[in-house]
């Protein structure tokens, strides 16, 4: 049994990513009702949930949303549900989550490829502040 809380929704993201990092930023300023916990794909905890749900870490390069004991979410579709969930603003981005997998995750597969090259890559996982410390797992 993974020792995560059950009652948050997961984020598994790459920790290196200039991206990955704003989007995590502006989840957790968002997340008003503490819905969400973040975790680095390529940390212990990470990998030891990646196994946990059957994703092989080598096939996946960008995001994962884990619901312990409900569901996991992959590229757009993890983005869309974290949008819906969010609600507000970010709830537009959730309506194009009726489209198929098949149209938005080629998007989302040339966004993650290019994303170093846009946007930069850190040296090492970023360290959370004292007050976001305990959003991560």
């Amino acid at each position: 049994m993974l020792d995560i809380p059950r009652d948050k929704k997961i984020v598994l993201f790459d920790g290196v990513c200039n991206l990955c990092d704003t989007a995590v930023n502006k989840i957790i300023t968002a997340d008003k009702d503490d819905q969400f916990r973040f975790v680095s794909l390529d940390s212990d905890k990470g990998k030891e949930i990646l196994n946990y749900i059957g994703i092989d870490r080598a096939k996946i390069d960008s995001i994962v949303l884990y619901e312990p004991g409900i569901a996991y979410y992959i590229k757009s579709k993890a983005a869309f549900q974290i949008a819906s969930t969010l609600g507000g603003m970010y709830s537009l981005i959730g309506v194009f989550s009726f489209l198929p997998k098949g149209l938005t995750d080629p998007l989302y597969d040339y966004i993650a490829k290019n994303r170093y090259k846009w946007y930069g890559k850190k040296e090492s996982c970023m360290i959370p502040s004292e007050d976001i410390k305990q959003k991560f797992l």
